[in-house]
This record gives C-alpha cells, structure tokens and sequence, in this order.
C-alpha cells in the first residue's frame, strides 16, 4: 500500500516521485533538511502553520539555517530578499489561521531567475483544488492527515518532486528514518477514493456558513478564499479550483472569556487543530501578531478559525447561533459588572 499510495499521489500532483513520512510536520521538516543545511538561508511566509515557524525557530537556527519571515502579499517583490546563501522560498496557501493566498507563480518567477527552490504546504486545496507544480512549486507538500485521509483515524505526511529533486529528498529522508507504516497508507489510499466528494461537501457546507457569518453584527469580517474580504483573493480565483471547509472570520470585539464561553458548549463544533476529517471544529485566537514577526495586524477582535465538517449545515448555524448569543450575554454580563465597580 505505501508504494500505491506513492504512485496516486504522484499521478494526482503530476510529480515524478513522492515520499511518505508519518505525519505533516515530519514532511515539511524532511522537505527543509533536504535542501538547506548550515549556512544556508531561508524565507518563509509570515503565516505558516504555527509548528513551521516553532521549526524555524527551535531547530532550524540550532543547525545554522537562518530563515527570514515575509509578509505573504508580497508577490514578485519577494526578489529584493532573496540573499546570496537563499536555498529555499516556503509558501503555504492559504496561510494558516489567518488565510491569505499568496501569489505564488510570481514568487515562483523570481525564486527560479536567482536558482532558488519553492517549496509549498499545499494541504488546504489538495492535489485536486491547487496543482502546484504548474504553478512553478518544485516541492509539494501535504499534511495527509488533514483531507487525503479524511477521517480523523491516521497520521500522514506527503512529499512529492519533480525528477531532478527527489533523489535528493529520498536520501535524506532515509537516512533521517522516515517511513510511513502500511496500515496508514492504505488509509490514506481509502481516502483518496472519497476526496472529490468530500471536499465537494465541505466546501457547500462552508460557503453556507461563511456567508451566514457575514451578516452576523458580531463579525468584521470572514476570511474565506472565496471572498473579496480575504487577501489574495484575486489569486484564488486564478490559480485554485474549489475551496472547502476551512476559513477564519474576525470579531468586532471580545476578551478571551467570551471567546470561551462562545466555544464552551457547542453541540457539534469540537474545540481541536488538527481539521479535515468529517467533524466540524472551532478555535480562537487572541494576540494574532504573536504568530508574525514580518506583518503586523490590524483587526482589534479576535480571531475564530472554523472547519466546518459533514454534518447538515442547518445544525451548525442552530449551534453557532447559540454560541453567539453566550458570547454576547458574557460581553453583557462584564460591562454592567465593569459599570458597577466604576459606580463603586
């Protein structure tokens, strides 16, 4: 099953070759250790997934590999920091938590014309919504525990290149003593038989909420894809083919107890990070910019990241309808008792 597994991915990705690893995190850090060793220098998107940058910081920096965070909307300019020792350009599309697509055939461009590698987590669009190779992405990435799997019930992460890299990849990654057991990978290749469909689903459930969300007085803004209110929109429109159950939206206010208290009794939304299986999950951030170093960030409120699952999207709404009105009561129930200690 692992070598069918490797074959499906390649011919979904259009890639020469693909390397298995037992989870998203050990792929995306066999995919770096590949490629950059001490001296050499990384740039990387300000809105990585939260573990990338910890890599960055914890490990990558102990081994004399200097990465630089940029702003994710910065396109073709990304070329005035590109340094001599620059090895490898990570995109993630759209960014973690706060969901920006980045235009990445034009970081694509100027990484190529300065001999630099693009490599990309690619697991919200999938193989199927985003192909990264045609967009000038030399190593894709995937966090197959998310969709590919789709179940919530194994671990998996993907790797794929075209010819001229992966044996390169490959002895590294053996070397390091990645593998991927068989149970897992024929999981996985279960998955794949169901993630057109799936996807399909999460994406009609998701746009339903997203667009509920809009007009709920409580939210500034909702940062899905698919809409104009998200950065890089005009790039999703041109570079992906679908969307799906993933996106953020941003509070017009709220302190950390009523994001709680928002979240503390939900009937189908699970508080939980790790998304793409058939559940829905909610979780809230406060304090964005302790996640950048490259951007800052405006919005006042904080942030909820929604996946919205399989269930019938009617219940989620009843259920974030309650989840509102807690929300609300608490912010209430803080300023009369804000008002009776001033009164005091």
């Amino acid at each position: 099953p692992t070598y069918a597994l490797s074959d499906a991915m390649c011919a979904l990705e259009g890639a020469d070759g693909c390397f298995l690893y037992p989870s998203g995190l050990a792929a995306i850090t066999g995919a770096i250790l590949s490629f950059a060793g001490s001296g050499d220098h990384i740039l990387m998107a300000d809105g990585v997934y939260e573990p990338t940058r910890n890599l960055a910081h914890k490990i990558l920096k102990r081994m004399g590999i200097e990465t630089t965070f940029y702003d994710p909307m910065i396109g073709a300019g990304i070329d005035e920091l590109i340094q001599e020792n620059t090895k490898i350009i990570f995109v993630e599309a759209p960014c973690s938590v706060t969901m920006e697509i980045q235009d990445i055939p034009a970081i694509a461009k100027a990484a190529h014309g300065r001999d630099v590698l693009v490599m990309m987590d690619n697991t919200w669009a999938t193989p199927l919504h985003f192909k990264a190779f045609d967009h000038g992405v030399d190593v894709s990435i995937h966090a197959g525990t998310k969709y590919i799997v789709g179940h919530s019930d194994a671990m998996l992460g993907t790797v794929s290149t075209r010819a001229e890299h992966f044996e390169q990849l490959c002895n590294m990654s053996y070397q390091m003593g990645y593998c991927l057991s068989p149970d897992d990978a024929y999981l996985a290749l279960r998955g794949l038989r169901t993630l057109k469909i799936r996807l399909k689903q999460h994406e009609a459930n998701g746009l339903k909420i997203a667009k509920w969300l809009e007009g709920r007085s409580e939210v500034d803004h909702v940062r899905h894809p698919a809409f104009e209110s998200c950065p890089g929109h005009e790039y999703w429109k041109r570079d992906f083919t679908g969307a799906n159950g993933l996106f953020s939206f941003v509070l017009k206010q709220g302190h950390e107890a009523a994001t709680t208290a928002m979240m503390e009794g939900m009937k189908h939304f699970k508080m939980g990070f790790s998304w793409g299986g058939y559940e829905s999950l909610i979780l809230s951030y406060h304090g964005i910019d302790r996640y950048r170093t490259a951007t800052g960030w405006a919005a006042k409120g904080p942030l909820v990241r929604l996946h919205v699952g399989l269930e019938d999207p009617d219940d989620l709404i009843a259920d974030l309808e309650n989840a509102f009105g807690r929300f609300n009561q608490k912010i209430q129930n803080e300023s009369v008792l804000s008002g009776q200690q001033e009164t005091e």
